[in-house]
């Protein structure tokens, strides 16, 4: 049994007994799932790789002799095993996830078996477009009708309770009336409700209302869990953000602009988990100065939610969750919330966006399933620019693979293509990867050089006159686990000159180096690359201070 605890504290527990192999087959898997999980801190991640490791051990275990133990995993064995998944997406994915935790395995440092375990099988492709032009603008509308009818609900009710609060209705008139029903909805987070003596609840003041429904009773002040998802649709075309960052998305905080006394900024904080330990979090600054801005959609997230976020400070001091809806059964809401990943309700109020939402979001407005990655990557396509992930996924991942962008960009890529190859060639790694140093390699700042006599920047006195950065772009360059650490690190140290440095500054001295490097990131692995960071010692961190002076250029 080995037990996850995720960054809210829960814990999870997963069987290994209940994998259909031999005893000492399910304990070497658990030892490898157990030491793995140590960095996790989301009960999704362990559900994802176990589910992953209960397909292994399932192709194990109906092999026609099935091994005891993984000394008994054979290169036949992985072949079959690779040949059922690579394919596909998701058994790209499977393959990536059980040669990862197979890789920890002593009995898999060298030899034919690790050779094949380790053989690369090709990136997949995304699976998911981006929108046409009309299959967006559908989309955005069906969530503009519906989010824009409850903001206008809620702002007309809330002036009415303002002015009630104010004394400045005619006592005991029909909008006083109303103004003291929204009171009592605002402090409870429900309408006055009475008991029948059949035991069925009856909504008081059912005429004054206007009804029963929740339109008419606590959607006045509360968005429902649909319109929620509609604001969370409109978020996402905006401003590119992952349907996971709405569970826990502050509420931005304000600060005047400079030189503008109308304008407002908001800093809104995005947290974002698989960026890793340390770059969960990062703030954008976005500005309401006017009806088309960016910032009027936040102004008006912050008043269709203000009276949810009110009552669940209330309720739960401290929470200040912006993506705040109103449950339709609070109390069988909360008796059925499983999900550990998500803040859970209080009260009458849920937080977030959960899968099932989209879900039915997207079956009443009559679209193919959930809109949230589609619109996404829509937006990222559209505004070309990185939105919460690195420059080399943003064309890896969206820009690249998406049809549309191809078709656009067919023109652009026939006249400019050269140049393109050209830049394209420059800001990738241009050496290799090895295993382990070579003796007969020399040692640099930054790699093993094979040969330094044949260097594409030969020096008038012979030898290499390049330096130590530019290694990374050379053929002759290698670059064993030894150099991860410092390579990381020099990566890193790179990625925070950005935010002090003017872009033309930066882009002349260092985008090359650092897309280089980004490169190689991708070419060793994002998981062994963050945990090599973590390895850098001090003279990595000496030697990486040199070179970013440039102490060490020739």
């Amino acid at each position: 049994m080995v037990k996850v605890v995720n960054k809210a504290g829960y814990a999870k527990e997963f069987d290994f007994a209940a994998l259909p192999v031999p005893e000492s087959m399910q304990r070497s898997l658990a030892r490898l799932y157990a030491a793995q999980s140590r960095a996790w801190t989301s009960h999704e991640t362990a559900k994802t790789c176990w589910s992953r490791v209960m397909t292994f051990a399932t192709f194990l275990s109906r092999l026609e002799s099935t091994p005891e133990d993984l000394d008994g995993v054979t290169v036949a064995v992985l072949k079959r095993w690779r040949a059922q998944h690579v394919s596909t997406v998701t058994g790209k994915a499977v393959l990536s996830t059980v040669r990862l935790l197979l890789q920890q395995d002593p009995r898999f440092v060298d030899g034919p078996v690790t050779e094949e375990l380790l053989r690369r099988f090709p990136a997949a492709k995304p699976s998911k477009q981006s929108y046409e032009g009309d299959e967006r603008k559908r989309v955005v509308l069906a969530a503009q009708r519906q989010f824009r009818a409850a903001w206008l609900r809620i702002s007309e009710n809330t002036r009415l309770l303002r002015a009630w609060r104010a004394g400045e209705l005619e006592e005991e008139s029909r909008d006083w009336r109303l103004g003291e029903v929204l009171d009592y909805l605002a402090r409870t987070g429900d309408v006055p409700r009475s008991i029948l003596p059949s035991g069925q609840p009856h909504v008081d003041h059912r005429n004054l209302l206007g009804g029963a429904g929740p339109e008419q009773t606590w959607g006045r002040l509360f968005l429902s869990r649909e319109e929620l998802t509609a604001l969370a649709v409109l978020l996402t075309d905006r401003f590119a953000w992952n349907l996971k960052v709405y569970d826990r998305m502050p509420a931005p905080t304000t600060s005047p602009s400079v030189g503008e006394r109308t304008a407002i900024t908001y800093q809104v904080q995005v947290q974002k988990h698989r960026a890793g330990r340390g770059r969960w979090f990062s703030t954008e600054n976005i500005t309401d100065s006017g009806a088309d801005s960016p910032g009027r959609l936040i102004t008006q997230a912050l008043e269709a939610t203000s009276h949810g976020r009110d009552l669940a400070s209330r309720l739960a001091p401290g929470t200040d969750l912006l993506m705040v809806s109103r449950l339709y059964a609070p109390a069988r809401a909360a008796h059925r919330h499983q999900d550990t990943e998500r803040p859970r309700p209080v009260g009458p109020l849920a937080f977030g966006i959960a899968y099932n939402d989209a879900q039915r979001w997207s079956k009443a407005h009559g679209l193919g399933g959930s809109p949230f990655q589609r619109t996404r990557r829509t937006t990222v396509t559209r505004e070309g620019v990185p939105r919460q992930h690195y420059q080399s996924t943003n064309e890896r991942v969206y820009v690249l693979p998406d049809k549309h962008v191809q078709r656009a960009s067919r023109s652009v890529f026939a006249d400019g293509a050269e140049e393109a190859l050209e830049q394209a060639e420059a800001a990738v790694f241009g050496g290799h990867l090895a295993d382990a140093p070579d003796p007969a390699h020399e040692q640099t700042a930054t790699v093993d050089c094979e040969d330094e006599t044949t260097s594409p920047w030969p020096a008038p006195e012979g030898g290499c006159g390049a330096d130590f950065m530019l290694c990374l772009a050379c053929k002759n360059a290698y670059i064993h686990p030894g150099h991860h650490p410092r390579l990381a690190l020099l990566h890193h140290r790179l990625k925070s000159l950005r935010s002090v440095l003017d872009d033309s500054a930066w882009n002349e001295q260092w985008q090359d180096h650092s897309l280089r490097l980004e490169d190689l990131r991708n070419k060793v692995g994002e998981t062994a690359w963050d945990a090599a960071l973590a390895r850098a010692g001090s003279d990595d961190h000496a030697l990486v201070h040199l070179l970013v002076k440039g102490d060490l250029a020739p």
